[in-house]
């Protein structure tokens, strides 16, 4: 696919972004800025249901003293003016244009030049797939987990550094692991066709259910880098919590990759997760993330973050 070569002056473009939860945010562009073809490709990937390469989108506003940054899956539609136009080439073919499903038009001009190509080996990507337990389920799962509160215990890492995580850990709720290994292998052949992942040999899938409360949180890291851990392909995270919800913060942050001394390290860019009640996240294990920090005002147990997480290993 190719992009016709007609030489067009560049335009201002004032461009109207609309949001889920009925945000919006009007900018002006030029109409050869890669900006304008982004926020387009990722509503055409909406529109097609091409969901689980999010990307996040930081654009100054207010003359640079503001940033509105959201993930890709929040774009609902855009309105732009004047009216552009983006046509795609196929070889040896007539121009022909994208039909984008929207109840006002969107078209970008021919002249905007593809994105620069990337290491998608090094860009973060993840699916968030919500409504993963029904609600009889998940609120059996919440009443389930109020009555184990005493025997949850305070969470460690492998290296026993001291104030790196905040929580606490049930390890054992066999009432529940096995409903959630059993939906995790059913869901799996979606989760790498979403992500465009080649299947793998399947191997255990772990599961242990944590608690975050007030000031608790978990610094940068990753969850295969010690050798008992290195089979470990990919991390979930299975949110809920009751509602209404009693807790800010929380949020997943899994960074971009870069190469250094031939080892995968954080870059300096990432992708936040919101932790959505019911919504299960998936994102591969070698990734650096962290939990950022829980505001719960009460301190009390039932209003804590509650995460069923864990890894689906790769056999040997």
């Amino acid at each position: 696919m190719t992009y016709t070569e007609q030489q067009i002056q560049p335009q201002d473009v004032k461009v109207k972004i609309l949001l889920t939860g009925g945000h919006q945010c009007t900018i002006t562009l030029k109409s050869d800025t890669p900006l304008l073809h982004s926020l387009v490709k990722a509503l055409v990937d909406r529109t097609q249901q091409t969901v689980g390469f999010s990307t996040l989108f930081q654009i100054p506003i207010d003359d640079g003293r503001s940033s509105l940054s959201f993930p890709g899956e929040h774009l609902v539609g855009l309105v732009t003016e004047p009216p552009i136009y983006l046509q795609q080439l196929q070889p040896q073919q007539p121009a022909i244009p994208v039909e984008i499903p929207l109840e006002i038009p969107v078209e970008i001009p021919t002249e905007i030049p593809a994105p620069a190509p990337v290491n998608d080996d090094l860009i973060s990507r993840y699916a968030q797939i919500d409504n993963f337990l029904t609600s009889a389920e998940k609120n059996k799962l919440i009443k389930y987990i109020l009555a184990k509160e005493s025997e949850f215990v305070t969470t460690s890492t492998s290296t026993n550094a001291e104030d790196y995580r905040r929580s606490m850990v049930l390890h054992s709720f066999p009432e529940f692991s096995a409903l959630m290994v059993n939906r995790i292998k059913a869901i799996l052949p979606d989760v790498l066709r979403k992500l465009n992942i080649p299947a793998f040999p399947l191997g255990d899938i772990e599961a242990q259910l944590t608690m975050h409360n007030d000031n608790n949180f978990y610094k940068l890291h990753n969850d295969s880098g010690s050798p008992d851990t290195a089979t470990r392909f990919f991390t979930y995270v299975y949110y809920f919590n009751r509602e209404p919800k009693a807790f800010f913060g929380g949020e997943l942050q899994i960074y971009d990759s870069k190469v250094e001394n031939n080892f995968y390290v954080a870059d300096e860019t990432f992708r936040t997760v919101e932790p959505r009640n019911n919504s299960i996240v998936f994102f591969l294990s070698r990734y650096m993330h962290e939990v950022l920090p829980v505001s719960c005002p009460s301190k009390a147990f039932a209003d804590s973050r509650f995460t069923i997480n864990g890894w689906v290993r790769q056999a040997d």
